[in-house]
């Protein structure tokens, strides 16, 4: 059952007005690459991570509501937008690690994190990394809970994809695209609530330098058979960690059933349904989102980690795995079903 689909909390006192200037982005050098950045606001700190391919622009227009009550962080990662893009580790884990390296540069020892698509993958990876930082987690869209999805992501992951991506660069292109996109939107297709931002993606690799870590940043969570890493084998550590889904019933990059899928593998956490929107929820309604943000934040308290919890929840195991028992016959069904959702995971 989703929690509470249509309604919109109170907004929360503003406590301060925020300039255009504190939307600019900052940079930050970190094992001798430039990281981007924006951060604006004072109070508890809140820590948005894009999808990929996209960057912080994608938050820019929530940043001043955002930082009325909250100091907000919102990093470029390696390889897109303006930080630097060298041909590196572009993992789930060495995201979560260049995400805890900023924010260790600028003083922030815990923050609660937003995380949109493989943002949200990454968000998940930084509470399993470093629970001790993490005080709640607000998941957007979010990759590596099933193997769907999109198939022009699975076919972007396939040799020759460099070739692909440069060809919609070409003369006319971007036209006849744009003219695909314009038929979706009039056809009333999931794809088509999409389509203007997956556009604006391919809008934002102008050099091959952008393309080359796209698309290692792509294969390395998704292949020809769907996504390849799943947060689903560890998301039992979660538990009395504030968790929040929020997920757009029209999306056609991660389909919505990954949402029911995740909530009830992570346990106590909330699930908010976006009626009409696609994978990109806070575009589609940011009021809704803001206000959601807010009142999720201000109504739960930090996770309040503990070394000897973590020790048993490891040793425990997932529910149906524990100290090698074979479990009951629906436990075993669903062990089998985590199998066949991903092959390996980011550790």
């Amino acid at each position: 059952m989703v929690d509470a689909p249509h309604r919109v909390p109170a907004r929360t006192v503003r406590l301060r007005s925020v300039g255009d200037g504190e939307r600019e982005l900052q940079y930050r050098v970190v094992h001798g690459y430039r990281r981007a950045f924006r951060m604006a606001g004072e109070g508890p700190a809140l820590v948005l991570i894009h999808g990929i391919g996209d960057s912080s622009a994608t938050w820019a227009e929530l940043i001043p509501d955002l930082a009325r009550t909250h100091t907000v962080i919102a990093p470029d990662l390696l390889g897109h937008g303006a930080s630097d893009k060298p041909r590196a580790d572009y993992s789930v884990a060495a995201y979560a690690n260049g995400v805890r390296d900023l924010l260790t540069t600028l003083g922030i020892e815990s923050a609660t994190l937003v995380g949109h698509s493989l943002g949200g993958g990454v968000a998940m990876q930084f509470a399993y990394q470093f629970p001790e930082r993490t005080e709640r987690l607000i998941l957007v869209s979010a990759g590596g809970v099933g193997r769907e999805v999109n198939p022009m992501l699975r076919l972007v992951s396939l040799p020759g994809a460099h070739l692909m991506l440069s060809a919609l660069r070409l003369p006319g292109a971007r036209l006849q695209v744009g003219l695909a996109v314009r038929m979706m939107k009039a056809m009333d297709t999931d794809l088509g609530q999409d389509a203007p931002d997956l556009l604006n993606l391919v809008d934002a690799l102008p050099d091959e330098t952008s393309r080359n870590a796209f698309i290692r940043t792509l294969r390395a969570v998704v292949d020809w058979r769907g996504q390849v890493v799943t947060m689903l084998d560890r998301c039992y550590l979660t538990e009395g960690m504030p968790t929040m889904l929020l997920w757009g019933d029209r999306d056609s990059v991660v389909p919505v059933r990954h949402a029911f899928g995740a909530r009830e593998a992570m346990p106590g956490s909330r699930l908010e349904i976006f009626e009409g929107a696609g994978h990109f929820p806070f575009h589609a309604d940011p009021g809704r989102f803001v206000a959601l943000v807010e009142e999720f934040t201000r109504e739960t308290a930090p996770a309040d980690w503990s070394r000897e919890r973590w020790r048993e929840l490891l040793r425990e195991g997932r529910p149906g795995t524990a100290a090698g028992r074979a479990g009951s016959v629906r436990e075993r069904a669903v062990e089998r079903e985590l199998r066949e959702v991903s092959e390996r995971s980011a550790t």
